[in-house]
C-alpha cells in the first residue's frame, strides 16, 4: 500500500468534514456550523481545504483569503448563506501512530473501524505510547484509542511488539459491549 492508497482510505472516511453556511456580517466571514450552530471566523481556516455547494455539486479548493477560495486557476467569492465543508483533522497522536503502522496493519485497523461505523475523524482522544519508547531494537505497549460516532463509543487497545516479529493487536470494545479482536503478525 503506498502514500496514495493510504490516502484514499483517509478521504473516504465518513464525517471528514464540518458543513456549515457562511455570512459575511460587518466585513466579516463568519461561518456558522450545521450541526451544532457555533460560529468561526472563516480567517480561523485559512489555508485550508474547503469544499463548496455551486450548481449542484461540490466543488474542491482552498480557503485563500476570508472571502476566497482558489479552485484551480480560479477563484470563487463567498456568498452570503453558501453552503460549505471544512476538512476536520485527525488527531495529532492518532496520526502519528498511523504513519507508524505497516501498511496490512494500518488496512487491518481503518477497514475495521469503519465496518462498525466508526471513522477515523470520530476520535476523540489517542494515547500513542510508541512515541515514547526511545529503544530502537525492541518496542512493545499498548495504545489506547477512543471513538465516538454521536451514536455509540468504541475503545480501541492496540497491543504493539515490534521485535524479531512484528505483532499488532487490535481489542475493539463498544459501550454496548460487543467485542472484536483482530491480529495481525508478520515474521
Amino acid at each position: 500500500m503506498n502514500r496514495q492508497q493510504r490516502l484514499k482510505l483517509y478521504n473516504n472516511q465518513e464525517r471528514a468534514h464540518t458543513e456549515g453556511t457562511v455570512e459575511q456580517i460587518n466585513d466579516q466571514w463568519i461561518f456558522f456550523d450545521a450541526e451544532t450552530e457555533e460560529a468561526s471566523l472563516m480567517e480561523d481556516f485559512l489555508q485550508q481545504d474547503v469544499e463548496i455547494f455551486r450548481l449542484n455539486r461540490w466543488k474542491s479548493g482552498v480557503l485563500v483569503e476570508a472571502g476566497k477560495i482558489s479552485i484551480g486557476k480560479e477563484i470563487l467569492l463567498l456568498r452570503d448563506h453558501d453552503l460549505l465543508r471544512v476538512r476536520k483533522h485527525i488527531i495529532y497522536s492518532l496520526e502519528r501512530l498511523l504513519d507508524s503502522m505497516n501498511d496490512d496493519a494500518f488496512f487491518q485497523f481503518v477497514t475495521t473501524l469503519n465496518s462498525l461505523d466508526f471513522s477515523l475523524y470520530d476520535c476523540l482522544y489517542c494515547y500513542n505510547h510508541l512515541t515514547f519508547l526511545t529503544d530502537d531494537t525492541r518496542k512493545d505497549g499498548v495504545n489506547f484509542i477512543v471513538f465516538d460516532n454521536q451514536i455509540q463509543i468504541c475503545n480501541v487497545q492496540h497491543h504493539f511488539c515490534y521485535f524479531e516479529k512484528v505483532s499488532d493487536r487490535f481489542e475493539f470494545t463498544l459501550n454496548t459491549g460487543k467485542r472484536l479482536i483482530i491480529e495481525k503478525l508478520i515474521s
